[in-house]
């Protein structure tokens, strides 16, 4: 199935949210264990509950970019783009 650009876009902003996700999680997981090493216990664990948060969305961002991908999601208008 060919994709608008519309879609395609939509499904390539999905996978780079997921893939931001997957990259903060491996962060948070090396920062979880230098709290570890520390015997900041408690951080740790909160730190730990944050990876499984953003290993979740990413999961999540990850079917929703396939659902985009088989067109079960599309994009009917392309947003405007807004100034950084």
């Amino acid at each position: 199935m060919t994709l608008d650009k519309s879609s395609q876009e939509l499904r390539r902003n999905l996978q780079g949210l997921a893939s931001d996700l997957k990259w903060s999680a491996v962060e948070l997981l090396r920062i979880a264990e230098r709290l570890s090493l520390a015997g900041n216990d408690a951080d740790a664990q909160a730190v730990l509950r944050m990876c499984r948060i953003f290993q979740d969305g990413e999961e999540r961002l990850t079917g929703y970019a396939e659902e985009a991908h088989l067109g079960l999601i599309v994009r009917t208008k392309t947003p405007v783009s807004v100034p950084e």
